[in-house]
């Protein structure tokens, strides 16, 4: 197996222009590739295929979102919308200087945050990585659909949440499984650590974001690049049945694969099948 060399991953904050923090990491040099976390993540979603993309002559950046770990966190809910979000995050991608059309990797909201950048600079980007995007409210559940349609006032509830009550849904809802096909999975304890530990970490402002975005997919029959759309077959965050409905929109579609034991996050449900899936796409621009 190669092997990276550690001492090159970067971590780095910089102040944008509207004062504004972000927190991020890069590792690796060449052509450029953008990898953004879903609701209530982080960056380290990516640490699994951040080593691999710098181990193939690709420079990674993964950045914490508006209001999530280690970025800047508003006082103000109304600061967190996806407008605000996505200014947060052009403007990171502003500062980082890059020359190059860039190759944006998404999930859940990160794919959705993906696809409104190339619907509004789409001379900037040269490939689109998908995976369970979010795109459309009514992929969520209606219980789901119900709550976020109105503005969270009160979250002292969520502030005042211990890790370990995180901690115990994390590992309640980490078994996804495919019973058809016998085949189940149990996520691995330090992703478990992890989750838990954004949860807890993120602003609980971050609630108010999805009851913002606006249906899609009209607007993506304008998407020329090219796209690799990758889901898990047992997501419980946003209905599966959309991400087939998303393939049939995409004009310039070139692969898709689902995981069948995989929930949210297949990136992290099995790093070692999903990753080949992005490196072979990449290998085909």
């Amino acid at each position: 197996m190669n092997t990276i060399d550690h001492k090159s991953i970067t971590y780095q904050t910089t102040m944008l222009e509207n004062n504004q923090l972000v927190n991020y990491v890069q590792q690796g040099a060449g052509a450029p590739v953008i990898l953004t976390h879903g609701l209530a993540a982080s960056l380290h979603d990516w640490d699994d295929l951040l080593p691999e993309l710098a181990n193939s002559g690709y420079a990674g950046y993964a950045l914490d979102l508006l209001g999530h770990s280690e970025s800047e966190k508003p006082a103000h809910r109304r600061h967190y919308s996806v407008d605000g979000v996505f200014e947060h995050f052009s403007r990171w991608i502003d500062s980082l200087g890059l020359r190059e059309p860039l190759i944006l990797i998404g999930h859940s909201l990160g794919g959705g945050l993906s696809l409104l950048y190339t619907l509004r600079h789409p001379e900037r980007v040269r490939a689109l990585v998908l995976v369970n995007p979010f795109y459309d409210i009514k992929q969520l559940p209606p219980l789901m659909q119900s709550v976020i349609r109105h503005n969270l006032i009160n979250t002292d509830l969520i502030e005042r949440t211990p890790y370990t009550l995180f901690r115990l849904l994390v590992d309640v809802g980490s078994f996804s499984g495919s019973f058809g096909l016998r085949e189940n999975h149990v996520m691995p304890e330090h992703i478990r650590y992890q989750t838990a530990l954004d949860y807890k970490r993120a602003s609980s402002g971050i609630y108010n974001i999805p009851n913002s975005l606006q249906n899609l997919t009209t607007d993506l029959l304008r998407l020329h690049q090219p796209t690799l759309l990758l889901w898990g077959g047992r997501d419980q965050t946003l209905t599966p049945s959309s991400f087939p409905q998303l393939a049939e929109v995409l004009p310039n579609l070139k692969g898709t694969h689902t995981f069948p034991a995989c929930g949210h996050v297949p990136h992290q449900c099995h790093p070692e099948k999903f990753n080949p899936h992005v490196m072979e796409f990449l290998r085909g621009l």
